[in-house]
């Protein structure tokens, strides 16, 4: 090979690294990235009713008496009672709406009654209509307790005769009615965040 030949061989080759050089710095600017990592915090999840993470719960009356006069702890006219549902988000960084339904109850004696917050209820359908509510994200205290009352009176009625029709309402209830129970239901859905 002549010197001549080397000489342009050498600088083709010269020329190929340098080209390459360049180009391939400039493909690397072009190409060049920036790599990170997102995170993101979940707000936790925390709802219990009477203690427990199950929904439903059934409640018998027999069960919440207050009068200490009755045999075997049955339901009769002039008994009365209460019970606690107790909702708890205790730890949850999210808002709950919470829902309450009653549902498979069993024949409710006609003159019983239920008590929340001071106002009288004919049926626990009435009464589950305004039960629901919220506790929000920011409140401190996070546990609700609903009180709700119920009472049997031992006469029902005002004038002489609405008294003694009740009295008969009362006596067949008592002998067709063997134990009245319901379940309760109660759910806890997250809130809609707000801006």
């Amino acid at each position: 090979m002549s010197k001549k030949k080397k000489i342009v061989l050498l600088s083709i080759a010269l020329i190929a690294i340098v080209v390459s050089f360049i180009g391939g710095r400039a493909y690397a600017k072009y190409m060049s990235r920036v790599t990170g990592q997102g995170t993101a915090d979940i707000a936790s999840w925390n709802f219990k009713v009477n203690e427990k993470e199950e929904q439903l719960q059934t409640i018998s009356l027999k069960s919440t008496i207050n009068n200490e006069t009755l045999v075997n702890n049955k339901i009769a006219p002039g008994t009365e009672g209460d019970f606690k549902i107790k909702i708890d988000a205790t730890g949850s960084e999210v808002g709950i709406n919470y829902i309450i339904k009653f549902e498979n109850e069993s024949k409710k004696p006609r003159n019983l009654k239920f008590t929340y917050e001071g106002n009288t209820y004919n049926s626990i359908t009435e009464l589950q209509e305004v039960l629901s509510g919220v506790i929000n994200a920011n409140d401190q205290d996070k546990v609700k307790t609903l009180t709700i009352g119920w009472n049997w009176k031992y006469e029902t009625g005002t004038l002489p005769q609405e008294i003694e029709a009740n009295d008969i309402v009362d006596t067949k209830d008592a002998k067709e009615i063997n134990n009245y129970t319901f379940d309760v239901i109660v759910s806890g859905i997250q809130m809609i965040p707000q801006n």
